[in-house]
């Protein structure tokens, strides 16, 4: 068993700030969503090197955001998670870099998307 996708939540309208975090962020790109599921609006990213990330953000009416659970993306290596992180700050995100040597054999930082839900990159060391 694999997973195929994870999905995250935005406020009705939120797309553009889902885009600037997952796309300019992350450098996932976006993909189409298929005719049937498109006007449901949201908008759906996968890794540009094919490495089976796969990240769809759904449209929720009364939106909450996920503040402890979380989709955690384990990244290349040590250079790879540090120019993601200046990358996200230079966006304005917030890097939380709190937790960055807590789990064993990882480097790690938090951050939330541009709608308050909580993400985790991890490289190992």
């Amino acid at each position: 068993m694999r997973i195929h996708h994870v999905q995250v939540s935005c406020p009705p309208g939120g797309e553009d700030v889902a885009r600037r975090f997952y796309g300019e962020g992350l450098g996932l790109r976006e993909v189409p969503k298929p005719a049937d599921l498109a006007a449901r609006g949201g908008c759906w990213f996968r890794a540009a090197d094919g490495g089976g990330v796969e990240v769809h953000v759904g449209v929720e009416p009364g939106f909450t955001p996920a503040r402890k659970a979380h989709p955690a993306f384990l990244l290349d290596d040590g250079e790879q998670l540090d120019a993601t992180a200046v990358r996200l700050e230079a966006l304005g995100f917030v890097v939380d870099r709190a937790e960055e040597h807590t789990f064993p054999g990882y480097r790690r930082f938090h951050t939330h998307d541009g709608h308050g839900n909580r993400v985790e990159l991890l490289a190992a060391f």
